[in-house]
């Protein structure tokens, strides 16, 4: 059976850099921009060309130099937003325009002083208004998880009656659980009267770690698109993860779910966005962290050297990582001792790993870790 593929939104130059500290010129934007294009992102969120001069420069410049995705500007529904939203995708091959709202109670009655009816009214109008523009419209309803389902499918309706072709249903605070979020996509799809008309995206953030489990419980209830960030960097505690999502649909064929993504620049577009934004990525982060395919333990080191998949359900090389990292530390065995060995050009015997073995001990007792440079001085000390 063929198939369904899941068109993949990346936000890093949008929510992502919505991290202090780590505000791109337009020259990094551009880099990362091309990059994002070569993975096979479909849509990249270039910026808020209204929030500032340099935003909107870097969404024209971005606009003028990618081939493949979608480019997306996001806007406020206020016209002149979209006014300036249209303005910067003038020269995208295929410009979005990314407008929205607050649907739950809480924005209508604290962040907008307003009413359901009214905010119904406000979205629909700026659909339109986005539509006399480009063809390409994506919708978000601003704290759709905690929005009422049954609020939330009348806007969508509404939407899609005024030209939608994507809906947003962002869980902005993170505070969904995943059967819940799932649920909600699912509602949607059944209660929403047009929506084949639209894409349902998920865009979901970290709060309480379940940015990546949302967005794959979304897609298994009918969403057709995830908003994501390299890294999963983006406000507060982060966005969704595009390499944890794109793995996730690659290692569980029973999804039936795929992406366009080349899963072997994962890695070197990992530390691209990290070095640009200088912000590091903690070493057990999923895919792309220093650890994510490092063993330490001699339990699991023997395990991977006889075989990878006893430890590892990821090839390392299908995300860019050239090897499986077998780190020396004072619980590792003999067998990874004798393995790094090896790779240095030491074959030792049997024997002459049972001399050596206990000065490898010893050393990394003392020693965090065991390096290469360090083993043809144990052997000499031992032998």
């Amino acid at each position: 059976m063929a198939k369904d593929f899941v068109k993949i939104f990346d936000t890093t130059l949008r929510d992502g850099e919505q991290v202090p500290g780590c505000k791109l010129n337009t020259s990094q934007k551009l880099v990362i921009a091309k990059r994002l294009d070569d993975l096979g992102v479909d849509v990249i969120e270039a910026g808020f060309p209204v929030s500032s001069p340099g935003d909107f420069k870097s969404v024209v410049e971005i606009s003028k130099i990618i081939k493949n995705a979608s480019v997306c500007g996001l806007s406020r529904a206020v016209k002149n937003d979209i006014k300036v939203a249209a303005e910067a995708l003038e020269y995208a091959k295929n410009p979005r325009i990314h407008t929205g709202i607050g649907t739950s109670d809480s924005h209508i009655k604290h962040k907008f002083k307003s009413s359901r009816d009214k905010i119904i009214e406000i979205g629909f109008e700026a659909v339109k208004y986005a539509k006399t523009f480009v063809n390409d419209v994506e919708f978000y309803a601003e704290d759709a998880g905690r929005t009422d389902n049954d609020f939330l499918a009348k806007v969508c309706e509404k939407m899609i009656e005024a030209g939608a072709t994507v809906l947003n249903i962002p869980d902005t605070t993170g505070y969904c659980l995943p059967e819940e979020y799932g649920q909600k996509i699912k509602y949607l799809v059944d209660n929403v009267k047009n929506i084949e008309k639209a894409t349902i995206s998920c865009h979901c953030h970290n709060d309480l770690g379940l940015a990546t489990a949302n967005s794959i419980a979304g897609i298994i209830n009918g969403a057709r698109q995830i908003e994501c960030t390299i890294n999963g960097i983006g406000e507060r505690a982060g966005n969704t993860s595009l390499e944890e999502v794109v793995m996730i649909m690659r290692q569980h064929p029973a999804l039936n779910l795929d992406t366009n993504i080349n899963s072997k620049l994962l890695f070197d577009t990992s530390n691209l966005v990290s070095d640009g934004m200088g912000m590091p990525v903690q070493p057990n982060k999923a895919i792309v962290g220093a650890n994510a395919f490092a063993h330490s333990s001699g339990i699991h080191q023997d395990g991977v050297i006889k075989n990878r998949e006893t430890y590892e359900i990821i090839n390392p090389l299908d995300v860019g990582v050239n090897e499986s990292a077998i780190i020396l530390t004072a619980r590792s065995g003999r067998a990874a001792l004798a393995y790094r060995a090896k790779k240095i050009g030491f074959n030792l015997s049997k024997d002459e790993l049972d001399l050596v073995y206990p000065e490898f001990l010893k050393f990394a007792d003392v020693n965090k870790e065991v390096t290469d440079e360090n083993i043809p001085e144990i052997i000499k000390k031992s032998i």
